[in-house]
């Protein structure tokens, strides 16, 4: 994806763009005068965001309302971009939910309901989006899931398959899609202010990052191609390359005693 002036007027959708890293994102890509459509449940929070996009300077906005776990939703959704604009140059699957549980007490709900919104609700967008950047010959994908899915962390089960899944998945359908002009992104982030982070304890966030400065990382990973975007490095290396391959042995006493959000 080019950052050059030629690339102003890109056909952009962003889920779970009421607040948050959604919102900042389309605010980015407004800035660059870029055609974006935004997805989201909570439809005074959607106008606003989508106002806040026309005054950055996009190109033209669409405000999409409804969640990405309802698949007849995701269809009209994508419907309404397709009859605009012919389809896509840039999908962000953001949208996407807390999830915690305690064992003793298990709930299978709590997985379903998860699991609708982090992994099924990118799914949904997969299933139209894909086809048609492939047909084109080009497109990006960016998905975003969490190094919250590279160990199972105590607390937050629900939260880390979900992410687990969907990096999983992500890596297979990048491996699957060589050559065919389609670039897919894993994006991972770590702490970045937000309604979700806002419930954890800040002395658990450590590199705890400002919205627009997260979302700028991200914009910039997702413009270089890189394949996984990961953030704060001080944060997400050791996390990636240290954590994520330590025995069990060490790894269950140090994520009993540190690893809760």
């Amino acid at each position: 994806m080019p950052d050059s002036a030629a690339s102003a007027g890109r056909r952009c959708v962003i889920t779970g763009a009421t607040s948050g890293l959604g919102r900042a994102l389309a605010k980015l890509l407004a800035q660059r005068g870029d055609r974006i459509a935004i997805t989201g449940r909570r439809a005074p929070l959607l106008a606003e965001a989508a106002a806040e996009a026309r005054d950055a300077g996009a190109a033209e906005v669409l405000a999409l309302h409804g969640g990405v776990d309802d698949p007849a939703t995701v269809a009209s959704h994508y419907a309404q971009i397709s009859e605009r604009w012919g389809g896509l140059d840039l999908a962000i699957l953001n949208a996407g939910v807390g999830g915690s549980d305690d064992p003793r007490t298990f709930c299978t709900q709590t997985y379903r309901d998860t699991f609708a919104v982090n992994l099924f609700g990118v799914c949904h967008w997969l299933e139209h989006v894909l086809p048609d950047m492939v047909a084109q010959r080009s497109g990006v994908i960016a998905a975003i899931s969490s190094p919250g899915g590279w160990r199972g962390f105590p607390g937050v089960g629900p939260y880390s398959a979900s992410k687990a899944a969907l990096s999983t998945m992500i890596e297979s359908i990048r491996i699957d899609l060589r050559g065919t002009g389609v670039h897919i992104v894993d994006v991972c982030p770590g702490y970045v202010k937000s309604e979700m982070t806002a419930k954890n304890d800040p002395r658990r966030m450590p590199l705890l990052m400002e919205t627009q400065a997260g979302a700028a990382r991200i914009l910039r990973g997702i413009e270089r191609r890189r394949r996984v975007v990961h953030f704060p490095r001080r944060l997400t290396w050791p996390l990636r390359h240290i954590v994520a391959n330590l025995p069990g042995w060490l790894f269950d006493p140090l994520a009993a005693r540190y690893g809760k959000p």
